[in-house]
């Protein structure tokens, strides 16, 4: 009898051969065109893309030292610092990580298509004659099968297989972009509530120091309880307004929290150490609209969706052609592993099908995969336009608050001395109570919407940079896509 190894050496070189020509056949077989549209992504001309936007940045404002990174233009450690760990444990991040994966995996299914399936069987029986004698037979063998791509099916479904990976992954920058610019936003929305806390119960001190010296005056027989009420009723408005505000608080670093990956309240700690509302960076650089939508990760996620839905018109139309399966089996049988050597055989069979009758199902299939690709054409071109509508009203809004915040600050600062003159008056009679009253209403007033249009101003330029795409390239790469955290336990 031969040897174990020779045997299995011959039998594996035998395999090999037979799923060589198999390959070869293939290869041969799929010289010719894939059928179906080839993709050719479509030109600015064609998206509408405007060679420079309508609003424009002030005229002051200069080159931002680093657009990608673009909030340490805050010099804010706790924002900068609240981003990175978003960055890191996000779960909204987390989930499009392992959505990219899956789509990763699709993709090496669909590129598996592409070579041949081998499986193997084999048997040993064993008899025992009625003298007492025993027998034992050995069978074994090989099969294989390749369908010949010859009409590029398979090749367009990993086209298709191909884009929607890189869509997964400009999803994924997507998500990280938006995260980031929802940490930055729900930031200031947080330190704009602590200002104003700040500013309304700094008023409710001065109100109440006001009450005082009404109800002095009212004892002394120097004014009317008039005065006193109105006095009283201010000070109410003002201390009525401080939950709201608290809530407003809570809700923004709750949401921050979140964002972190965290249960609310993990970073409470931390926002109250933020001194006050960020200054928005004055340093951007003009935006060209042709970079925009080339930055932007929604949209190269759309261009890849329209890639993929391209692609699988060929995957359709492939089914209306011959479809050509080669098939191969090696094989043997005897009372010895020598003799199941000796004694296999091996064939080759090519097998051509076509479709001739289906009842229009393949040819509508067609059709309705090139309206996919319609949709897909006209989804990808609304988001190109509502991304450049975003970069334009994100330059309005903050030219808007440049202006804004500059004639509040003038209004604050002269309400602030209306009011110490209006306190003065009233305490030597020059005034009546009406006049105080409405240059401490003004103050507070003016004081809430200078904080307000300071943050207002900050969560503009916040607005404006997500709208240029920049931030997600920072971003590290989540962990689930390459990992996978998900268990099954019994039970």
């Amino acid at each position: 009898m031969g040897h174990p190894h020779t045997i299995t050496e011959y039998r594996l070189a035998s395999v090999r051969r037979l799923v060589s020509g198999l390959i070869l056949a293939g290869l041969t077989a799929t010289a010719g065109c894939a059928v179906g549209p080839n993709y050719r992504a479509p030109s600015p001309t064609a998206l509408k893309t405007p060679a420079r936007f309508n609003a424009v940045l002030p005229p002051s404002a200069q080159a931002a030292p680093d657009p990608v990174r673009w909030w340490r233009g805050f010099s804010d450690p706790v924002l900068t610092q609240l981003i990175d760990r978003a960055l890191r444990a996000n779960l909204d991040i987390d989930v499009a990580g392992s959505r990219l994966r899956q789509a990763r995996a699709s993709l090496a299914v669909a590129r598996s298509a592409q070579l041949p399936t081998l499986d193997f069987g084999g048997a040993a029986a064993r008899t025992i004659g009625q003298g007492g004698g025993d027998a034992t037979r050995f069978q074994a063998g090989f099969d294989a099968a390749y369908e010949v791509d010859v009409f590029g099916g398979v090749r367009r479904s990993v086209e298709a297989g191909r884009a929607d990976s890189q869509a997964a992954l400009a999803r994924l920058h997507t998500v990280q972009l938006s995260v980031v610019a929802e940490v930055a936003v729900n930031y200031i929305a947080a330190t704009l509530a602590q200002a104003r806390l700040q500013i309304a119960r700094d008023n409710l001190a001065a109100q109440e120091e006001t009450l005082q010296i009404v109800g002095w005056r009212v004892q002394a027989g120097l004014v009317s309880a008039l005065d006193l009420e109105q006095a009283r009723q201010l000070r109410a408005q003002t201390a009525a307004s401080i939950p709201t505000i608290e809530s407003d608080y809570v809700a923004a670093v709750n949401r921050l929290a979140v964002l972190a990956g965290e249960a609310p309240g993990a970073v409470t700690a931390l926002i109250r150490t933020s001194p006050s509302i960020p200054e928005a960076p004055a340093g951007m650089s003009a935006p060209i609209p042709l970079d925009v939508i080339q930055r932007r990760p929604d949209v190269a996620a759309a261009e890849r969706g329209l890639a993929a839905e391209t692609a699988r018109i060929g995957v359709q139309a492939a089914q209306l052609y011959p479809a050509l399966r080669l098939a191969g089996s090696f094989g043997g049988s005897g009372a010895s592993l020598r003799q199941l050597a000796d004694s296999s055989i091996g064939n080759v069979i090519a097998n051509l099908t076509a479709p001739l009758y289906e009842g229009g199902r393949i040819r509508a299939a067609v059709r309705g995969q090139r309206a996919a690709a319609a949709a897909a054409l006209a989804t990808y071109r609304q988001t190109v336009l509502i991304a450049l509508e975003e970069v334009e009203n994100g330059l309005t809004a903050v030219s808007a608050a440049d202006r804004r915040a500059v004639q509040i600050s003038l209004s604050e600062a002269a309400a602030r001395n209306a009011a110490s003159y209006a306190r003065r008056q009233y305490q030597t009679g020059l005034i009546d109570f009406r006049a105080l009253l409405d240059a401490e209403r003004s103050l507070l007033s003016t004081q809430d919407a200078s904080a307000t249009t300071k943050a207002t101003r900050a969560t503009a330029t916040v607005q404006l940079y997500k709208a240029l795409g920049g931030g997600w390239q920072a971003g590290p790469e989540p962990a689930s896509v390459t990992t996978s955290t998900f268990t099954l336990r019994p039970g």
